[in-house]
């Protein structure tokens, strides 16, 4: 049983340009097929979701497409707060929020308060702003003057190991993606893209997964 999913949304961008579209067209495709596969998980009795929303790197694109992003992850802050109360979802971010504008980051506090008082299920978690290796930099900084062990100075810390990580849109690598918390978990790659992927598909993989067998090293 897959206890910690993560996924990669690869391909909103690829996605709109096969069907004649802007780019922003395919992240807000991308956005309605987060609610689905939320909500499928949090059905299939999965405890934790790792998805990755915005990266470190992600800065590096345009304005205008930094600038959407922004507004979308805001609008999605204000609207998709009765999904989560409805389907009993908690809400979490991983990340350097720091680097948000204030009412975005008093959002996503919000959000995750909310939550945490009112639900019990499926954590959503949400990584924002975030890339494994500035995780373990600042994890590493924070263990030292807290006198903590590593991972429990981790934005996860916790949180179970991952069990299963998807990539969507075809490419095989990580991408700075929980590297830490991924080092024993069963890779799935997919050329669908992401605001292609669906239910259906994830459930094939999820049987697949229960038919794999996980050593960790042993025999």
């Amino acid at each position: 049983m897959v206890k910690h999913l993560a996924v990669i949304m690869d391909g909103n961008g690829r996605w709109a340009k096969k069907h004649l579209k802007v780019r922003t067209f395919g992240h807000q495709a991308g956005v309605d097929r987060v609610q689905d596969i939320t909500e499928f998980c949090a059905k299939k009795g999965i405890s934790y979701l790792s998805l990755y929303a915005f990266s470190t790197e992600n800065w590096k694109r345009p304005k205008a497409e930094i600038d959407f992003l922004m507004k979308l992850l805001e609008n999605y802050l204000d609207s998709k707060v009765p999904m989560y109360l409805e389907s009993n979802i908690i809400f979490k971010s991983i990340g350097d929020l720091s680097i948000f504008k204030k009412n975005i980051q008093e959002k996503i506090l919000a959000l995750e308060e909310l939550t945490q008082t009112k639900c019990d299920g499926l954590t959503q978690i949400l990584a924002l702003n975030y890339g494994s290796r500035d995780e373990l930099k600042r994890a590493a900084l924070k263990s030292q003057s807290e006198h903590l062990a590593l991972e429990d100075a981790l934005d996860t810390a916790g949180i179970p190991d991952v069990d299963m990580l998807i990539r969507t849109g075809g490419e095989q690598r990580l991408s700075n993606f929980l590297l830490w918390q991924s080092a024993y978990a069963e890779l799935f790659f997919t050329q669908t893209l992401w605001p292609d992927f669906n239910a259906k598909e994830l459930e094939e993989m999820l049987c697949a997964f229960e038919n794999r067998n996980r050593r960790f090293g042993g025999l």
